[in-house]
């Protein structure tokens, strides 16, 4: 029996027919996980990089982020689309593996070696010269070698070991992590903090593969000119796909160092830095939500109600992640001792308009997920090329004038547009449909949350961990009220529960 089957007839919103609430319990079991992990690792390493780009300045440590920002965007080539095709192909057809990845492995590292020769061709086409070239070449094949392992633990993904993928998916994380910690008494130095970078990233990549040769049997590499051909003509949408993806997420940032100055990118970095941190949470949830999307390509009553799920996963904890920042976004930049009061209001502004574009992506980005995983990955990328060309348009602007600010707000607005867009799709090609009642609960819920912090500014002057306190209880309320979760659900997905019936 699917774990994701249709509701019985007549049962109720919104975990309905016993085969589904057993599976989103343990699927539910296996986001805690992951988000655990996250909450473990991720905010370490936001409080040390906010360290090092305050040992470092603003502008050396913007220049490494426009640096890190051009490489993403090539690194695309590195990877071709093969890592989303292959989880798809794997998730839906377990033969795939043993039939095709022995062509798939060699074809993916020779172009690591493509994609680190395009990032030092481009960078030198962008007037980056001598040590900046160098850095360059280390940043890239520290990304490269992260890819890499990303696309094996595709294949963990894919057989539905989340856990295992979890644990791998903050290693590299917390390897840096424990290297930076180690420099900052000895002195910290741009080399020795991208020299720990480089490290971390191999140290992982060769653990993983390991990993997955002991899990899945040793993969003897076998070179089929047709195969690769196919899987290449298979993946270029999802390799279009995540081009636009990495242009329209970094080009603000390169931009930035480009047009204005490597110390307005510095004061980007520094909010971005958070919005990166907070939508971890929805980049590490999302990814299972594509396998399960995937598992059930032709069910759309199955997806259905995993969108109804997955939206009330990936919305609740970044609404008020976004309500705390808009109301208490300074406390965030307490490290930057190096900084004038000018320089931190700045990046507060920054983060705030920042966290609008994050509030888009909690009520949205599950669309494009369900989109992608469902064969419309065309059409998506078509939305994201538009967004693009807008950004670069504003960038070109506004960018040299308004700085930080300018990029800020150019990524709120190319949000919305690329998210109406995702709705339209999703309504117009899917048998799924649009969730509008969710969605306006979801708002209801937010601007209510918001109503009551506001309120509870007024006139008191709390410690902002106080009132952030007191706003969790009161959001738990709400969601309660709104009727956003349920008090059966919650009681059946507490361990020991629920799974009888």
């Amino acid at each position: 029996m699917r774990s994701f089957a249709l509701p019985a007839p007549g049962a109720g919103y919104p975990l309905s027919g016993l085969s589904f609430f057993v599976g989103i319990k343990r699927f539910f079991g296996n986001i805690s996980f992951v988000v655990l992990l996250n909450l473990l690792v991720k905010p370490g390493w936001v409080v040390v990089e906010n360290l090092v780009q305050d040992r470092l300045g603003h502008a050396t440590f913007g220049l490494v982020t426009a640096l890190s920002a051009l490489t993403l965007v090539v690194a695309a080539l590195s990877d071709l689309g093969l890592t989303p095709y292959a989880v798809q192909r794997v998730a839906a057809e377990p033969r795939f593996m043993a039939e095709t990845f022995p062509t798939l492995l060699p074809l993916r590292g020779a172009l690591n070696f493509v994609a680190l020769a395009a990032m030092l061709v481009l960078g030198a086409v962008l007037g980056y010269r001598g040590t900046e070239l160098l850095l360059l070449g280390a940043v890239g094949t520290a990304l490269l070698l992260a890819q890499y392992g990303q696309f094996l633990r595709g294949t963990l993904q894919a057989h539905q070991k989340f856990n295992t993928d979890a644990v791998l998916s903050v290693l590299e994380k917390f390897v840096l992590l424990g290297a930076v910690l180690a420099l900052l008494p000895l002195g910290l130095t741009l080399p020795n903090y991208v020299g720990a970078r480089l490290g971390a990233a191999a140290f992982t990549a060769v653990l993983t593969y390991g990993l997955m040769t002991r899990l899945f049997g040793r993969v003897r590499y076998r070179w089929q000119g047709p195969v690769a051909r196919t899987a290449l003509r298979a993946s270029l949408p999802f390799a279009l796909m995540t081009l636009l993806y990495g242009v329209n997420e970094r080009i603000d940032m390169l931009m930035l160092e480009r047009l204005a100055s490597p110390t307005e990118a510095g004061y980007y970095a520094g909010a971005y830095r958070w919005v990166d941190a907070v939508m971890m949470y929805a980049w590490t949830v999302l990814p299972l939500f594509f396998a399960k999307f995937a598992s059930v390509p032709k069910d759309a009553g199955a997806q259905r109600q995993l969108l109804m799920f997955g939206q009330r996963v990936v919305a609740l904890p970044l609404l008020f992640v976004v309500a705390f920042v808009l109301f208490r976004g300074e406390v965030v930049f307490w490290q930057f001792k190096h900084s004038t009061p000018a320089e931190v209001a700045r990046m507060t502004l920054c983060l705030k308009i920042l966290f609008l574009n994050v509030l888009v992506h909690a009520f949205f980005a599950i669309y494009s997920t369900l989109l992608t995983s469902t064969t419309h990955e065309r059409a998506v990328s078509w939305l994201v090329a538009l967004s693009i060309a807008l950004n670069i348009g504003l960038n070109l602007f506004l960018l040299p004038h308004y700085g930080a600010v300018a990029a800020s707000l150019n990524t709120l607005l190319c949000a919305v547009a690329v998210s109406g867009g995702y709705l339209v799709l999703v309504a117009r090609r899917t048998g799924v449909g649009v969730p509008f009642r969710l969605l306006a609960r979801l708002l209801l819920a937010f601007g209510l949350l918001c109503g009551v912090w506001y309120g509870l500014q007024y006139g008191l002057y709390l410690r902002w961990w106080v009132e952030a306190g007191i706003m969790a209880g009161v959001f738990a309320l709400i969601v309660l009220g709104t009727g956003l979760v349920q008090r059966k659900e919650m009681g059946g997905l507490l361990p020991g529960r629920g799974g009888k019936g």
